[in-house]
């Protein structure tokens, strides 16, 4: 691996941002600047998240960064599940990608535990 763009669970972390902006462009104007930015700011994290602790030097602080990206992710399941009661979530597409990037994270932590190798060359 070169960057953090090539890890697989930062490019479903943009795919996932992606599928959070469309499905909240549908939410009411009303909410722009409450769960639609929520939600938004939170997907953002993700990947963002994953990328920052790539770059840094100790295996450690970039296993702390992929805990906080699942935080986030946590954090905007949450909020669209709020969404979804409130009847603003129509498309709720982007709930199995969350499950399936969280499954992808869990098992790279694992991974990055299990093999504790100094710089991020693995996956």
């Amino acid at each position: 691996m070169k960057t953090h763009k090539d890890l697989q669970i930062w490019q479903s972390g943009i795919a996932l941002v992606e599928a959070v902006y469309k499905a909240t462009s549908e939410f009411p104007a009303s909410e722009l600047y409450g769960l639609t930015s929520q939600m938004r700011r939170a997907a953002v994290s993700v990947p963002s998240n994953i990328a920052e602790g790539a770059a840094r030097q100790g295996e450690k602080e970039f296993i702390q960064f992929l805990y906080i990206a699942l935080g986030s992710l946590s954090e905007l399941e949450t909020q669209g599940i709020i969404a979804q009661r409130l009847g603003y979530a129509r498309d709720c597409s982007f709930f199995e990608e969350i499950e399936a990037l969280r499954r992808k994270m869990l098992n790279f932590i694992k991974y990055r535990k299990t093999v504790k190798r100094g710089s991020v060359e693995a996956v």
